[in-house]
């Protein structure tokens, strides 16, 4: 491990509508160059950087109710991988080497997820992102993270979020939310706290892997985190 940095590698999580900014809707240009900076300056610490990207920029397939459900989550895993392109493109641009792995075969544009290609991607310094979730419908992103965090060994699973820790309510609604520095696995599931749906949380649960959860409103926290700030809420 690098000196002066806490992981040696990191599965980060980051959402769609992140890369949105206050668009709403697509990519931002300013705030893809900020997050793809500040991914960059962690990747330079030497930490190995697996990256998985939502899609509900593009597309949200539980809002389309006349849609059969296994189409719409096809059509959400093909907005993951627009997003992926995108993040691989901004991080090319700022001097990384990325890598696109996807769960569905795209030869034309990324190359298909094998773990072991993976890792050894990881192992020569390429910011890896994976792209299209599990290739499987019914499955949400924060799944296919949690899977691919725990494949590839990561120290931690780093998600992204736009509130800074776990609550034990939603502290946009409530004023006297509480916010935990650090919960368990258990906790999480038996509370309901809003980290990751239930599937995703029950898969790091059960196989020991890390869960961070920080805020993204400022990229810099990446960085923050790779050298040892205390931010967030850590689930264990």
């Amino acid at each position: 491990m690098a000196d002066g940095v806490k992981y040696k590698r990191v599965l980060l999580k980051i959402s769609g509508e992140a890369l949105a900014g206050e668009k709403k809707i697509g990519i931002d240009d300013r705030v893809l160059k900020e997050i793809s900076s500040n991914i960059k300056a962690m990747s330079d610490l030497g930490v190995e950087v697996g990256i998985v990207v939502g899609g509900g920029n593009f597309w949200r397939g539980r809002s389309s109710e006349q849609m059969d459900r296994v189409t719409a989550d096809h059509m959400g895993m093909l907005a993951t991988l627009m997003n992926a392109l995108a993040l691989s493109d901004a991080l090319e641009q700022q001097g990384a080497v990325t890598r696109v792995l996807s769960a569905i075969e795209v030869r034309q544009m990324c190359e298909m997820y094998i773990r072991k290609r993976a890792v050894r991607h990881l192992e020569k310094g390429r910011i890896v992102i994976f792209a299209c979730g599990t290739g499987n419908p019914y499955f949400s992103t924060d799944t296919g993270a949690a899977l691919r965090a725990t494949e590839i060994g990561a120290d931690v699973f780093l998600k992204a979020t736009m509130v800074d820790g776990v609550y034990d309510k939603d502290p946009k609604i409530y004023p006297d939310a509480v916010k935990y520095d650090k919960v368990s696995h258990d906790e999480v599931l038996r509370l309901k706290l809003k980290v990751m749906d239930a599937t995703a949380a029950a898969l790091c649960r059960d196989n020991n892997t890390k869960i961070l959860v920080f805020s993204m409103e400022d990229p810099a926290n990446i960085v923050r985190i790779a050298k040892g700030e205390n931010l967030g809420t850590l689930v264990e």
